[in-house]
């Protein structure tokens, strides 16, 4: 095959890391300890969900980095699933990342950068009388149309950028990282030096209500310690343009969750040493308020409220860029299947999947328009957590399959750390039935559509190669 229709290995060690940690580091550090407060009503218990979903979270990295290891390649769990289960399975995750996973998080990054943005700059009202337009009474298009209007925006711009090529992309996503770490270890080293912190108060277990914790709250408020955890996996989706993928995804993967875990633990507890829980809780309760920007204003003033929301755009506007740059890979690899869009396996002049990220921009636009940041994370966690699953009876299922293969990587503890992986997702998936129902039904019914699309695809597909064997025949006589 042609050069011209082959994805560039162009990433080393570093960038693979740097797009683990871009892909994971967005709005979760900043907004959802207030709804984790809201939920546990207890400093010290929401530290330990940070803990107990790092834990996890790392437990599913070190899985998933055997299996990307065994079998790296471009399109991430598509391909694997293809060779762990069957091909059918491998389009529906592959659909269900277009639907939901993906460009849901796409939007919901974006949407916080429009957010931030209008913190420091108002944005001029639009369509304001359109305001409580609504449909099914679900979704309300037309509430806060400008910041909506301002995060489609942010998509066609960074959706452009990353037509220009992968290795541009990821620079970018550096340069931003970089900014940005700096940025929240001065929260860090300013918040607990603070004359205002109150390191006990953020280990207290005690709740504000008295009120004993139950499992499902804790599974709840883990919900939004995942999304603050969630994108790591999407560095499998360019498997084909990283150097040595077989090293350096897992060594990347492990590298990056690490960093992050240590990060966030950090920069939480000195979320918690400033403020109190019954503080936070009135945070989350008003809705257009964020964490991090109380906490810091709280030793800074005003001044650290306008640093806070403009390192929040900066945070946002690397992971969405890095979002975007990871996640239109595997529409590609389905594409050169014939199980997507045609027009998605075309490589433009820099050997990037421009029309893929062409499709992958549209959906996330619309989604912008269809709810709220909570609603949106929410989501795309109960659907994210059927597949690390899936990925993870992986490991069991191709150490069966391909027992003498050779692995760069092992998961450390097997098979005890991918097993807790396994059950932890089950649980996930039923109390989010239990505890949001509704966005387990509109993330559900998403991926559901994968269904009437596969059998879709395939027909097409089927059809073209009968109609290619007919011209091929009819040339031979």
């Amino acid at each position: 095959m042609s050069t011209k229709n082959q994805l560039s290995r162009s990433l080393g060690l570093r960038l693979v890391i740097v797009v683990v940690i871009g892909n994971i580091i967005g709005s979760g550090v900043y907004k959802k300890v207030a709804p984790m407060a809201a939920e546990l009503h207890s400093s010290g218990w929401i530290l330990l969900c940070w803990v107990l979903a790092g834990v996890i979270t790392l437990f599913g990295a070190l899985s998933n980095a055997e299996v990307a290891g065994l079998l790296a390649g471009t399109g991430g769990e598509y391909a694997y699933y293809k060779k762990i289960y069957n091909r059918f399975f491998a389009f529906m995750f592959g659909w269900s990342l277009f639907t939901v996973i993906q460009t849901a998080a796409i939007s919901s990054l974006a949407y916080v950068f429009a957010q931030s943005l209008q913190s420091i700059i108002v944005l001029p009202p639009l369509l304001s009388s359109m305001a409580d337009v609504s449909l099914g009474g679900v979704f309300f298009p037309f509430a806060d149309f400008n910041v909506k209007m301002m995060a489609i925006l942010l998509i066609i711009l960074l959706t452009w950028i990353n037509t220009k090529g992968i290795k541009a992309g990821a620079e970018v996503s550096t340069a931003i990282l970089i900014l940005v770490f700096g940025g929240i270890f001065l929260i860090i080293i300013f918040g607990l030096s603070s004359g205002n912190r109150e390191i006990g108060r953020s280990l207290s277990i005690t709740t504000t209500l008295n009120t004993p914790i139950t499992l499902s709250a804790i599974f709840t408020a883990m919900l939004s310690a995942f999304w603050a955890y969630q994108g790591w996996a999407a560095i499998g989706y360019i498997g084909g343009e990283i150097k040595d993928a077989h090293r350096n995804i897992p060594k990347g993967i492990a590298i990056g969750v690490f960093v992050v875990i240590a990060i966030y633990l950090l920069v939480n507890t000195t979320y918690l040493s400033l403020l109190s829980v019954e503080a936070l809780e009135q945070i989350h309760q008003a809705g257009n308020q964020i964490a991090a920007v109380e906490a810091v204003r709280s030793f800074w003033g005003d001044y650290g409220a306008w640093f806070m929301s403009a390192l929040i755009l900066l945070t946002t506007l690397g992971c969405t860029n890095a979002t975007i740059l990871a996640s239109c890979r595997p529409y590609f690899a389905m594409a050169r299947e014939g199980l997507f869009f045609s027009r998605a396996a075309e490589l433009n002049q820099a050997q990037v999947p421009a029309n893929s990220l062409l499709l992958q921009g549209i959906w996330a636009c619309l989604l912008v328009l269809s709810g709220t940041f909570d609603q949106l994370t929410d989501m795309i966690i109960f659907a994210v957590f059927i597949f690390y699953g899936a990925t993870t009876l992986g490991v069991f299922i191709l150490r069966k399959k391909m027992p003498d293969a050779p692995r760069p990587y092992k998961v450390w503890g097997y098979p005890i750390v991918p097993a807790i992986v396994i059950l932890f997702c089950a649980a996930l998936f039923v109390n989010t039935i239990f505890s949001r129902p509704r966005e387990a039904a509109i993330g559900l019914s998403l991926m559901l559509t994968g269904v009437p699309m596969y059998w879709w695809f395939n027909r097409r597909t089927v059809k073209n190669d009968k109609d290619m064997n007919e011209a091929s025949a009819k040339k031979l006589v």
